[in-house]
């Protein structure tokens, strides 16, 4: 089993890994929401024009809200877009809010994803359809937005007031537009003290349920009535879809994956299930991608907390060629460190982005691995990976998309007095 340290090598001459400073003149772009007293990204994505989304939670005097802005490729805000460049907002009237993810869709429109704060202590998942110009989309649920309730309050999370900003709880949410226009998207439900149980829902394009979907709009996913948590959802290019979190107690990483109507693809894994420690440690997936018929896992380790990432074959098998098919760890920092995001090269290589952990020890990662597993080496200075400081302290990437010309958006946030969204570029040449 692969585990790393890492330990800085000589700079190499080449630029792959170092700021882009022709971005927002120092590579870091701040984003800004007018009237708001904290923000924080949780997602990019990219628009037709090359145009750049970002998704945050967004701290204002009445609360928290819901927040998406756009920036123009090179990094000024879009001052056409919203009320100066962004929109603040909430999913239903006298409730709090907050903003997740972010995907254009084909037509030009966004659909935010995020949570309704429901009270102090729960959530649901919630959705909010805009125009190209950040204005509501009338015929998308009530007036632009949708709170999702399922039967028995199937829906209903617990709010992680407590958490620190940066680590996984039970705030996840993520969603896959398939191309018929309905929305996948994933909850997790809290019964009672540790019963807890993730949730896959489907939603028509205007934002109701879709009882086709394994007969009632979603399913329980669970496997031998264990405890799971869901993180992340990847629909595949022939329409399967794949769920990504932990399950039991302690946690091992999980993948699950359901046919397009629903059910059990039971020829994945083991009887559809993949769970998997690390080092005979505990493990938890905050995302999955899938490149050259691989399925490709990242997140963390516990006890300690390190960066974790994970490749097997399409099937849910290990990939002997892959680390020996076994999960790779990477220790940065004498804190700990985990990945929040990854994306595919078109070359079959990926990106990983992340933070280490710790007070004023919280810096950007990024890293960049090779198809097989390892880390690319020509990026990062020689080290495959590198670490970004941007503040004070709590600098978190969150997200990451790529553009057109190759080159890496990272969002996150950085905490100096209050947090503070920004979006920063990397060379990937």
């Amino acid at each position: 089993m692969s585990s790393q340290i890492a330990i800085a090598l000589p700079t190499l001459a080449n630029n792959a890994g170092q700021l882009d400073k022709t971005f927002s003149s120092s590579g870091v772009a701040q984003v800004y929401f007018a009237g708001s007293t904290s923000s924080l990204t949780q997602s990019v994505a990219l628009d037709a024009q090359g145009r750049i989304l970002v998704a945050a939670k967004v701290g204002t005097a009445q609360g928290s809200r819901f927040g998406l802005a756009r920036l123009l490729e090179d990094g000024s805000a879009d001052l056409g877009f919203g009320f100066q460049g962004s929109v603040i907002g909430r999913f239903a009237a006298g409730f709090e809010a907050t903003g997740s993810k972010v995907q254009v869709l084909h037509d030009g429109r966004i659909l935010l994803a995020g949570l309704h704060y429901e009270s102090e202590h729960r959530t649901l998942p919630a959705l909010a359809l805009f125009d190209a110009q950040g204005r509501p989309d009338p015929d998308f649920g009530d007036n632009g937005r949708q709170i999702v309730r399922l039967p028995g309050d199937l829906s209903m999370g617990t709010r992680d007031a407590w958490l620190p900003p940066g680590v996984p709880g039970a705030e996840a949410c993520d969603f896959a537009v398939q191309p018929n226009g309905h929305i996948l998207l994933i909850a997790n439900h809290h019964f009672e003290l540790a019963d807890h149980v993730g949730i896959l829902i489907r939603l028509k394009p205007d934002g109701r349920l879709d009882p086709s979907f394994n007969g009632r709009g979603f399913v329980m996913v669970r496997h031998l009535l264990l405890n799971t948590w869901l993180g992340g959802l990847l629909l595949q290019e022939d329409g399967r879809i794949v769920v990504a979190g932990s399950i039991d107690f302690p946690q091992e990483g999980l993948l699950a994956r359901y046919l397009p109507d629903g059910r059990l693809d039971e020829r994945f894994a083991v009887d559809g299930f993949l769970a998997f420690k690390v080092q005979g440690r505990s493990a938890l997936v905050n995302q999955v991608i899938e490149s050259a018929e691989h399925l490709h896992c990242f997140g963390s380790s516990r006890d300690p907390i390190r960066c974790m990432a994970h490749s097997v074959h399409g099937n849910g098998r290990p990939d002997l060629h892959c680390n020996g098919g076994q999960p790779h760890l990477l220790e940065i920092g004498p804190s700990g460190c985990q990945w929040s995001a990854a994306q595919a090269m078109p070359d079959g290589r990926t990106l990983a982005v992340g933070a280490t952990i710790g007070g004023v020890e919280a810096d950007f990662i990024v890293a960049r691995y090779l198809a097989n597993g390892s880390l690319d080496r020509s990026f990062g200075s020689g080290n495959g990976w590198l670490r970004t400081r941007l503040g004070r302290s709590l600098d978190t990437a969150t997200s990451v998309a790529i553009q057109a010309d190759g080159e890496i958006l990272v969002g996150g946030y950085s905490l100096d007095g209050n947090y503070r969204a920004v979006v920063a570029r990397y060379l990937n040449q």
